[in-house]
């Protein structure tokens, strides 16, 4: 059977899962429907917003489909009335139930960026960036009740150097996810993808981001803070305190140094240097309270006797 012949609806939800949406189009594939997350409130306006992917999808003429939930009777026959041969998701945000996981002829996969069964969970693009993984990728699996512990049917890896953020592997991962998922379509169409199942020993697991994790604790090593500060960015920022205000902290790198924790050891138009924990962070990124995201370079002019040596960065709070 030919991929192109095949009835996919889709499910997902942020610009990770658009990203795979567009890639299927791309590719010819029949999406025969679009699932998506309702509708939200979105900010300072808190005005209704849509998905990535509905806006995607809406671009393309596909049916969309917004159920709050797939346990209700009523949504389950509406995706079985679809009569998919395979369901796609990404990110999608809504539990499936077994019940949904057997309609589809071929079943359901799922894109998940990270190298399973490492970093199963809600953040696996911060958590291993955080825990200073040599490695990245994702892993396009077969959907099954636990979660993301179906048999992996196909992983793509990318090496993570050292200097990237939660932004950028994010959209890497994008791509490379998305490429993963329609060489998957195409293999599954001819009856050739066999699944490996995943060693449960060896799972780890990337619980959701929260704002109380990105408080900067200068007693910690150097190089445990710039994974943290480039894992939260953009979201949701690593910050300390500076005159008893918020500093946002986007961008640093790990230098010899040492000093009392958080003491400003040098202030230099490429950086501030800070005494951590062990060794120093140079910090060449950062925001102001009420200002706008800056290189150092550009607030060292104006600002320089403000941050000058001696001077004590406060732990977030």
């Amino acid at each position: 059977m030919n991929a192109s012949d095949l009835r996919i609806v889709f499910a997902g939800t942020p610009e990770f899962a658009a990203a795979h949406l567009q890639a299927l189009l791309d590719s010819g594939l029949t999406i025969a429907a679009v699932y998506t997350q309702p509708d939200r409130p979105a900010g300072r306006g808190q005005k209704l917003a849509m998905s990535a992917v509905k806006q995607r999808a809406l671009e393309y003429g596909l049916p969309i489909l917004q159920p709050t939930t797939l346990r209700d009777p009523d949504a389950q026959k509406q995706l079985a009335e679809l009569k998919p041969d395979l369901l796609v998701v990404v990110a999608y945000g809504l539990i499936l139930p077994q019940a949904v996981l057997d309609i589809p002829r071929l079943g359901c996969i799922n894109s998940h960026a990270s190298l399973l069964p490492r970093w199963r969970g809600a953040a696996p693009i911060q958590r291993a960036i955080e825990a200073g993984d040599g490695e990245s990728g994702v892993t396009v699996m077969r959907m099954e009740a636990g979660l993301d512990t179906g048999p992996m049917l196909l992983k793509m890896a990318t090496p993570l150097t050292g200097d990237e953020t939660g932004g950028t592997l994010h959209d890497r991962l994008a791509r490379i996810g998305s490429e993963a998922v329609v060489t998957s379509i195409r293999a599954i169409a001819a009856d050739d993808l066999p699944g490996e199942v995943q060693d449960d020993s060896l799972a780890t697991y990337a619980h959701k981001l929260d704002k109380r994790e990105a408080r900067i604790d200068w007693n910690r090593p150097a190089a445990e803070l710039d994974c943290m500060i480039r894992a939260f960015n953009p979201w949701p920022v690593a910050h300390a305190r500076w005159q008893g205000q918020p500093l946002k902290i986007l961008a640093a790198q790990v230098e010899a140094g040492g000093g009392p924790s958080g003491q400003i050891l040098d202030c230099a138009r490429s950086g501030l240097l800070v005494a951590c924990g062990s060794d120093a962070l140079r910090v060449t990124r950062l925001q102001l309270p009420g200002g706008k995201p800056l290189a150092f370079a550009d607030l060292y002019n104006a600002r320089r006797d403000q941050f000058a040596p001696g001077q004590l960065l406060e732990n977030g709070q």
